[in-house]
């Protein structure tokens, strides 16, 4: 079977990107004749074609096209109007704009062309819908898709590299064995990183007042001002000397990171299936996180998981985790348990097959 992957742009260490050159990776190891296909590449070291070419390399309506939906692109849905192929909406999901209300004008037009697109491409029609959550799905299922052209397939990822990586701990703060509360994730706001400010706080007054925050994540430029109101928050709450950003973290770090943790906190609001939880449950730090969106499928039953963000709740979780070790080490076990049977690369590769045995 000849299979084009269609990406808007391919990046190192994006979580899309990831998935789409894995999956193209694994098709091919199953005989696939595969192409990847982006508007732009950067750091790359595999062969990218423009999307302009994708068309004409098409020669049969049995080909493939498999398209990463995750932000706003016409080029994709006018390409699936009119190609003579089988087409499969890929989809990461697209955040909702109410969340960059008040925060930039840019993302709230960005997010909202985006949603828009879910009703366009789901009129067409398409051989299938891939989600990488079940949540995803929803989108599609609100928009009438026939439940027979939807499947769930979690996304690629690099988490066996990040595993096999020696840990470089020298960013990580060294807060004398007090709780460690680890966040991983662009700062952005359906990230939640006010109330994770507010977390800290209650784990300081109420579990250890040496308890410390390592973020590692970036700041948009366009969110300059959630970056602001987020320092000063924790300006406002005394937290300053507990509060540690490494915003350019390699793998030796990112690995440290999960490794010194007590415990990785999600409060995200917002998330089409979240990376992080699945690196966590791979490489040992137990999760408590808000119970939204894709996150209690993609966590299932291997965490500490709330159906509020309520910062004493989550102080609790973290203290408790801190202070039992045999609650430490059960959450630790079915985290790796969860990770073994569900998300790594040979349980997705199979499910892969799986999927593509539709177009057989």
């Amino acid at each position: 079977m000849r299979i084009a992957v269609l990406v808007p742009g391919l990046r190192a260490y994006d979580a899309v990107s990831n998935d789409a050159r894995q999956m193209a990776a694994a098709l091919r190891g199953q005989g696939h004749e595969v192409a990847l296909f982006a508007m732009e590449a950067h750091g790359i070291d595999e062969p990218v074609l423009s999307h302009e070419a994708l068309a004409e390399w098409i020669t049969s309506p049995r080909d493939v096209v498999i398209y990463h939906f995750c932000t706003a692109w016409d080029f994709p849905l006018e390409l699936f109007r009119r190609i003579r192929a089988r087409r499969v909406v890929r989809y990461h999901n697209v955040t909702p704009p109410g969340f960059f209300r008040g925060w930039s004008d840019g993302y709230v037009s960005a997010c909202g062309n985006g949603r828009k697109q879910i009703a366009a491409f789901a009129r067409l029609g398409c051989e299938l819908y891939l989600g990488c959550s079940p949540f995803n799905l929803e989108d599609f299922a609100a928009e009438g898709v026939d439940p027979a052209r939807m499947a769930v397939l979690a996304p690629f990822h690099p988490v066996e590299d990040l595993a096999a990586t020696a840990p470089d701990a020298r960013r990580i703060p060294d807060n004398g064995g007090a709780p460690l509360l680890l966040m991983v994730g662009r700062i952005v706001p359906n990230k939640s990183y006010l109330e994770l400010a507010e977390a800290l706080a209650a784990c300081v007054r109420e579990v250890d007042g040496q308890s410390h925050l390592l973020l590692v994540g970036k700041l948009a430029p366009a969110l300059a001002s959630y970056g602001e109101a987020f320092r000063h928050r924790v300006d406002q709450l005394g937290l300053r000397e507990r509060v540690t950003l490494i915003d350019d973290a390699d793998g030796p770090t990112l690995r440290a990171a999960y490794a010194a943790a007590t415990a990785l906190v999600m409060l995200s609001a917002h998330e089409g299936f979240c990376v992080p939880v699945i690196e966590a449950l791979a490489l040992g730090t137990p999760v408590v996180a808000y119970g939204s969106s894709a996150i209690p499928w993609t966590l299932g039953d291997a965490g500490l998981i709330w159906d509020d963000r309520d910062a004493h709740l989550v102080a609790a979780s973290v203290g408790r985790i801190y202070a039992d070790p045999a609650l430490r080490e059960h959450l630790i076990a079915r985290g790796r348990a969860r990770y073994r049977d569900t998300f790594a690369p040979a349980v997705l590769e199979r499910e892969l097959a799986d999927v593509m045995r539709r177009f057989d």
